[in-house]
């Protein structure tokens, strides 16, 4: 294991499997933070799933899929829609909107995080509104701001 950082109250470390990289050069590694496994963590709550696995780096596979299987049986995070986790990625077609909140004062702000995790949020008059597929609503920008989101730049 090699660790990454520490700072107050939590270490970071990576572990290696036989391999560096993926094909692509991404970093292959399993995150630990304060003892945990991260990744063991994520298939715990729902918000990933065991996929692209290849050999050499197998150590944990079967661990791995015994705790999705936990959280498909739980129906947690990704998998409380029926058909959302595919085998081959995330099938969005099958979600429904998000609602909006229903209030006379309530100005359906769409909060999103990007690819990078930043959390932005978009009001209805922004450029891009009406594409926007919304993580999370708000009814005004203080409230998303408090959820620690940005406004999207219009």
């Amino acid at each position: 294991m090699h660790q990454l950082m520490s700072t107050a109250g939590s270490d970071v470390l990576l572990e290696r499997d036989q391999s560096k990289a993926d094909r692509y050069g991404r970093l292959l590694a399993y995150v630990w933070a304060d003892g945990k496994m991260i990744n063991q963590e994520l298939l715990r709550k729902g918000l990933a799933r065991v996929a692209y696995i290849y050999e050499p780096d197998t150590r944990y596979v079967e661990t791995f899929q015994e705790i999705e299987d936990e959280a498909k049986g739980k129906t947690l995070g990704i998998w409380q829609t029926k058909g959302y986790a595919t085998d081959r990625g995330f099938d969005t077609s099958v979600m429904k909107e998000t609602p909006m909140k229903e209030s006379a004062d309530c100005e359906n702000i769409k909060g999103n995080i990007n690819r990078q995790g930043k959390k932005i949020y978009h009001v209805e008059s922004g450029r891009s509104y009406q594409e926007v597929n919304p993580e999370e609503m708000f009814c005004n920008e203080q409230e998303a701001k408090e959820a620690g989101f940005v406004r999207a730049d219009n």
